[in-house]
C-alpha cells in the first residue's frame, strides 16, 4: 500500500489567508487564498472576524482537496498570526471580534500590571516583559471597557487555535501563543495558574497547552463535510506565523536571522539559550532544544502604504511603490537630513511605546514626496538595526541575515537595508512561507521527515544584495539621528497619551 506523502499548511495571515499542498519532498502541488478584512473602529486597534477565518479556510480547503486523492493526504498543520485573542462563550459562539496582535489599546492595563508584579521577576518567569503583547492586558481591558462580553467568557486562544479547533472540536492553545501570552512557566514550560489569574478569567477559560509538531487531533466529520478534507485526517498543533517563517527560511542554525518585511517587520535568531530580555519577545523555535528570540516593528510595509495614501496615489495609479522607489533613487542616502519615525500605531519592540506616533523632522522647500519616501524606508532599515544591537547586547550572535515577504521585491528597500546593517542581506524567494513551513510542521508529525534542515528543499534563494561601505558610514550617522529623535519626542508622546484632549485627537 502506497504511503500519504502530500501534506497542507493553511496560514491565517492578517490580511490573507493561504493554503498550499506540499508534496513531500520538495512540490508545492496546489495553492489557494482568500483576503481578509482588518477593522480599525479606533486609531491604534486591529481586530479581525474569526467566522471570516473559518469561511476562508473552508473555501481554500475545499479548492485544495478537490485537486488531491484523499489517501495520499498525511495531515494539515495551521499556522497564524501572534497572538490574536479569540474568546467564545459557553455556546462556542464567538464573544467580539478578535484583538489583533498589533493592536494597541491596552496601554493603561499594561501600567496597572506593571504596578502590580515585579517587572523582572516576571521576564525571568515567563522570558517575556510586561507589554501590550501580553494577554493579560487585552482581557483586562475587555473587563473594564465590555464587561458583559468579559462575564461570559469560557474559552481564550489564538487565531491558529481557534481553526484547530473548528477542525477537530478540541480547544487547545499552541505552545508560543502560550508563551508570549505571558501564561507560561518558561521553566517547566507548563501554563502557570498564578499567571492565568492576573488575566481575571477563570483558570479553565484557558485551554490545554499543545506542541507544534504534535498531533492535536484529526478532522472530525462536520469539519470535514464544510472543508471537503477527508474524516480523520491527522491536525497538528499549529504554529505561530513569524517563527513557522523563520523555519520556511532556512533558520534553523544559532546566529541564522530572518527579517520579515510585511505590513509589520519581524526580525527572528535562531538561539540555542532563551536569554529573555524585556524589549524583544522570547518564543520557542520549532525545533526541539532552540529559541527564537524575535521582535516586531507595528508598522514597515503599512507605512508605505500610508504615505502612498496621504500623497494622494493610491488610486491614481495601479503600482505607485515602485514610481517612488525609482524617485527615491535619485536621493542620496541619509535622504538628505530629513528623518522619519514610522511609529504610526505605537510601536512594540525594542520600545514597547504603544504612545509614539510617527513623525517626519527636518523637512525644509527642498524636499519632496521622493525624499519622504526614502526617509521611511531608511527609517524600517534603523528599526532592524536598533534589534540587531539588542540582540548582541543581550549575547544572542546574528550573523547572517536572511529576507523575506513582499517588501523584498523593492530592490532599493532591501539595498538600504545592507547598507544600514552593513552586511549581506539574502533574499528569499518564497511567497508562501508561512504556510510552507506550516505544511513542513505537519510532515515531521506524520512521519514524513525526522530531519528539520530538509526544509532547505522548500526554500529557494534569490538575490545577495552586498553592502556599500561609503553609504554604510553615512547611514552610522543618520542611524544615530533616528535613534536620538525618538528619545527627543518620546515626552511629547507620553503629554499627549496622558492628556485628555490631545489623547481623544490622537485615538479617534
Amino acid at each position: 500500500m502506497k504511503r500519504a506523502h502530500t501534506v497542507i499548511g493553511l496560514d491565517i495571515g492578517t490580511t490573507t489567508t493561504i493554503g498550499l499542498a506540499v508534496s513531500m519532498p520538495d512540490s508545492i502541488v496546489a495553492v489557494a487564498k482568500r483576503p481578509v478584512t482588518l477593522s480599525a473602529p479606533q486609531a491604534g486597534w486591529a481586530e479581525e472576524d474569526p467566522q471570516e477565518w473559518w469561511r476562508n479556510s473552508c473555501a481554500i480547503l475545499n479548492e485544495i482537496a478537490a485537486d488531491i486523492d484523499p489517501s495520499d493526504l498525511a495531515g494539515i498543520c495551521v499556522t497564524g498570526m501572534l497572538p490574536a485573542v479569540v474568546l467564545l462563550d459557553s455556546e462556542g459562539s464567538v464573544l467580539r471580534p478578535s484583538i489583533q496582535q498589533s493592536d494597541g489599546r491596552c496601554s493603561d492595563e499594561v501600567e496597572e500590571l506593571r504596578r502590580e508584579v515585579d517587572a523582572d521577576t516576571f521576564l525571568t518567569r515567563t522570558g517575556n516583559g510586561i507589554n501590550q503583547q501580553l494577554v493579560a492586558a487585552k482581557l483586562r481591558w475587555i473587563r473594564r471597557h465590555e464587561p458583559r462580553v468579559f462575564e461570559r467568557i469560557a474559552t481564550v486562544f489564538g487565531s491558529y487555535d481557534y481553526i484547530n479547533w473548528r477542525l477537530t472540536g478540541m480547544r487547545a492553545i499552541e505552545q508560543n501563543w502560550a508563551l508570549e501570552a505571558g501564561f507560561t512557566d518558561l521553566l517547566t514550560h507548563a501554563i502557570a495558574d498564578d499567571l492565568v489569574r492576573l488575566a481575571g478569567v477563570p483558570r479553565q477559560a484557558i485551554p490545554q497547552r499543545s506542541i507544534s509538531h504534535r498531533r492535536l487531533g484529526t478532522v472530525s466529520a462536520a469539519a470535514a463535510k464544510s472543508t471537503g478534507l477527508p474524516q480523520g485526517l491527522p491536525v497538528f498543533g499549529g504554529a505561530a506565523d513569524h517563527i513557522v517563517s523563520a523555519l520556511a527560511a532556512g533558520i534553523t542554525n544559532p546566529g541564522d536571522v530572518l527579517l520579515k518585511f510585511g505590513g509589520s517587520g519581524d526580525i527572528i535568531v535562531a538561539s540555542d539559550s532563551a536569554m529573555p530580555d524585556h524589549r524583544l519577545y522570547l518564543d520557542y523555535h520549532l525545533i526541539p532544544g532552540l529559541y527564537a528570540p524575535n521582535g516586531c516593528m507595528a508598522t514597515s510595509g503599512s507605512a508605505l502604504n500610508w504615505l502612498t495614501q496621504i500623497l494622494g496615489l493610491e488610486q491614481g495609479e495601479p503600482r505607485p511603490h515602485k514610481r517612488l522607489d525609482q524617485l527615491a533613487e535619485t536621493v542620496t542616502a541619509g535622504s538628505e537630513g530629513l528623518v522619519c519615525l514610522p511609529f504610526l500605531t505605537g510601536e512594540k519592540t525594542p520600545l514597547h511605546d504603544p504612545l509614539a506616533r510617527g513623525a517626519f523632522v527636518g523637512l525644509s522647500l527642498r524636499h519632496t514626496q521622493a525624499h519622504m519616501w526614502r526617509a521611511t524606508l531608511e527609517a524600517v532599515a534603523f528599526g532592524f538595526r536598533h534589534h540587531v544591537e539588542v540582540l548582541k547586547e543581550i549575547g544572542h550572535r546574528p550573523s547572517r541575515f536572511m529576507a523575506s515577504d513582499g517588501g523584498t521585491a523593492s530592490r532599493l528597500w532591501m539595498q538600504i537595508t545592507a547598507d544600514v546593517l552593513a552586511a549581506p542581506v539574502q533574499l528569499l524567494e518564497n511567497d508562501f512561507g508561512s504556510a510552507v513551513g506550516a505544511a513542513f510542521v505537519a510532515a515531521v508529525g506524520a512521519g514524513l521527515t525526522d530531519d528539520w534542515g530538509s526544509i532547505a528543499r522548500l526554500s529557494r534563494q534569490g538575490l545577495l544584495v552586498q553592502p556599500d561601505g561609503e553609504r554604510s558610514a553615512i547611514y552610522d550617522a543618520a542611524y544615530q539621528r533616528y535613534r536620538h529623535l525618538y528619545v527627543r519626542l518620546a515626552p511629547f508622546f507620553q503629554e499627549a497619551g496622558s492628556n485628555p484632549t490631545l489623547r481623544a485627537a490622537t485615538t479617534r
